[in-house]
C-alpha cells in the first residue's frame, strides 16, 4: 500500500502533543499502531519504521514523546549533545504522564472515520517501555516492545507503587518482549526480573532474546542488523494482523 501522512496536534493533560500519523493512501477503516520512538523523538528511521507498518494496512501514530519539554517539531541528533538532552527529559517526565499521552492517543483514534476500534502499540528504546506501558490501557490490544529500556531499573520517575514492573498485574494485552543479548542498557539479570514479574503474574507474553546489540532496529547505526530487523517486521505485523484485525 502507498502511504499518506498528516500532522496533528492533540490535546493531553500537559499541552499539546504534535502527532505524525501515517495511513494507507486508500479508502477504509483500518486497525492502527500508536509508534514510540527512542529518546531523540521523530528521527528519519523512527519515520520510515512507522511508513513500514502503515504501509501493511496500518493507521501508525507517532507522538512526541517528551511534549512538553521540547518545541513542537523537536528532533534530537544521535550525538553525545542529543543524548544528553534526551536521557535529561527520560528522567523529567513521569510516567503518569505517559499514560495521559497514551489515553489522548487513544482518544483520538476513537474519534475517526478511518478507525476500525483496535488499537497496538510498538516502540524501541524507551518506546518499547512505553509500548509496555500502554498495555495497562484496556483499549490496548497488543504492544511488540522492542529493547524496552528502564523496566527493570524503574528510573523513569512515578508514584510509589505505579512503576511498569508493580504494574505487570494489570495487563491484559499480548505482550511481545524482543531483546539483544549484547545490549548493556538492559543487562541479563534486568531481563531475568522483568520475565519472572511477568510470570508471576501469568501475563500472556512472548519472549525472545537475539544475538544483538541495543538499537539493532536503526537503520544507518552501526548497530543496525538488517536480517534481524525484517524479522522483527514480520513478527509485529504477524501479531498486530491476528490481534487488531
Amino acid at each position: 500500500m502507498l502511504v499518506t501522512q498528516s500532522l496533528h496536534q492533540l490535546p493531553t493533560a500537559s499541552g499539546s502533543m504534535q502527532t505524525r500519523v501515517y495511513r494507507p493512501d486508500s479508502e477504509g477503516c483500518f486497525p492502527a499502531i500508536i509508534f514510540y520512538s527512542e529518546i531523540f523523538q521523530e528521527t528519519a528511521p523512527i519515520s520510515r519504521m512507522a511508513c513500514m507498518l502503515a504501509g501493511h494496512g496500518f493507521v501508525v501514530l507517532v507522538p512526541e514523546i517528551f511534549h512538553e519539554l521540547n518545541p513542537p517539531g523537536t528532533v534530537l541528533g544521535y550525538d553525545d549533545s542529543g543524548k544528553d538532552k534526551g536521557n535529561s527529559d527520560k528522567l523529567s517526565k513521569p510516567l503518569e504522564a505517559h499514560d495521559d499521552d497514551t489515553q489522548a492517543l487513544v482518544d483520538f483514534i476513537r474519534a475517526q472515520l478511518w478507525s476500525r476500534g483496535r488499537i497496538g502499540a510498538m516502540g524501541v528504546c524507551i518506546g518499547g517501555h512505553l509500548a509496555f506501558r500502554a498495555a495497562l490501557n484496556p483499549d490496548i490490544a497488543a504492544a511488540f516492545c522492542l529493547y524496552a529500556t528502564d523496566i527493570h531499573s524503574g528510573a523513569i520517575p512515578s508514584a510509589p507503587g505505579n512503576d511498569s514492573l508493580s504494574r505487570c498485574r494489570d495487563i491484559r494485552a499480548e505482550l511481545m518482549m524482543i531483546w539483544g543479548k549484547q545490549d548493556p542498557h538492559v543487562p541479563s539479570e534486568g531481563r531475568r526480573l522483568i520475565q519472572q514479574r511477568l510470570e508471576q503474574c501469568q501475563t500472556l507474553y512472548s519472549w525472545q532474546e537475539l544475538n544483538a546489540q541495543h538499537a539493532f532496529m536503526r537503520d544507518g547505526d552501526p548497530r543496525y542488523d538488517p536480517a534481524l530487523a525484517l524479522q522483527m517486521y514480520q513478527q509485529a505485523l504477524a501479531l498486530f494482523q491476528r490481534r487488531l484485525n
